[in-house]
């Protein structure tokens, strides 16, 4: 599986995916800051990256459809966050990925839950 990290994500985040065994790429590498949340979603269909992002917006499956999707996953933190609770999400998102696919779902990940949405 193969991911895109958002421009609210840095280097520590993708090293946790790495670690992990995962294809990721960031936007920052490929000097995409500051796109728009349309491009962001075409690129990563045509590349086949499931978007890793804290972007709210992205939850609006009627804008960006999971279906056309390797899926989407949209990281919930309180206004307050660490960077200790982030990373707490990413391991939870990187657990859920273990035993379920996200092929073409999105996910709203806060702590201790996933809602996942189907575009059907």
């Amino acid at each position: 599986m193969k991911f895109k990290l958002d421009e609210n994500f840095g280097t520590r985040t993708q090293e946790i995916f790495r670690i992990a065994g995962y294809d990721v790429q960031t936007v920052f590498e490929q000097d995409m800051q500051g796109c728009s949340d349309q491009h962001i979603y075409e690129i990563c269909c045509s590349e086949k990256r499931c978007l890793v992002t804290l972007d709210l917006d992205f939850a609006d499956i009627m804008r960006f459809s999971p279906i056309k999707t390797s899926g989407i996953i949209v990281i919930r933190v309180r206004r307050n966050a660490t960077i200790e609770m982030l990373e707490q999400l990413v391991h939870q998102v990187l657990q859920a990925i273990n035993q379920r696919s996200i092929e073409h779902e999105l996910w709203i990940v806060e702590f201790g839950r996933i809602r996942i949405h189907q575009n059907e």
